[in-house]
């Protein structure tokens, strides 16, 4: 079944809130993405028609993403990536296929890790990390004692492991929610790390 589309730059299919009326702490905001990355990514536009948690979203992502973890930036965004694939979220393999690609150097990981992770060539740590977040992400009640079992043989402390599956359990949230509204990835992110 084919969308219909509104126009080259559509970016959401509900209506955002005008940019000029926005609250002067979004502005602010948005103004430190610009200046840091060069555009606002449109997960965050989305959260304009809910501006009290932006703000929650925005410090639990970072917290995640960036946050104390025996995960590296790089493997937090794989998983984001192998969520996104099981899930089909179009925005967040796009935009995190980018990171992974900018993050890793390889031009070629975030393509693979989207289409099909067990393609790309990787330690087997982290295949061992992904096979867990493909299994969780696509048939998480059958999870069991023997799949954490596997992580552990790869020296993932239950600390590890417990990281492994928030983000994995974070982003299979945000993919539903970028689905239901169709956000659009920003055109910015197909270049990056190319």
């Amino acid at each position: 079944m084919a969308r219909a589309r509104s126009g080259i730059n559509k970016i959401h299919a509900l209506k955002l809130p005008d940019q000029r009326r926005l609250d002067p702490a979004i502005k602010k905001l948005f103004a430190k993405f610009v200046e840091k990355i060069g555009f606002v990514p449109n997960v965050f536009r989305s959260y304009t028609l809910r501006p009290s948690r932006l703000e929650h979203f925005r410090k639990y992502n970072n917290e995640l993403m960036l946050g104390d973890s025996g995960l590296t930036r790089l493997e937090r965004e794989m998983i984001a990536v192998v969520v996104s694939s099981v899930n089909h979220c179009h925005y967040c393999l796009v935009a995190h296929g980018a990171a992974v690609r900018v993050l890793s150097g390889n031009a070629e990981l975030g393509d693979q890790l989207a289409a099909n992770y067990r393609a790309a060539e990787l330690p087997a740590r982290q295949r061992a990390m992904l096979d867990f977040v493909w299994k969780l992400s696509a048939t998480p009640a059958a999870i069991e004692e023997s799949d954490r079992a596997s992580l552990r043989r790869f020296k993932f402390s239950d600390e590890d492991i417990f990281d492994i599956a928030e983000v994995a359990g974070f982003y299979a949230a945000s993919n539903r929610l970028a689905s239901a509204v169709d956000a659009r990835p920003n055109p910015e992110y197909y270049n990056m790390g190319r």
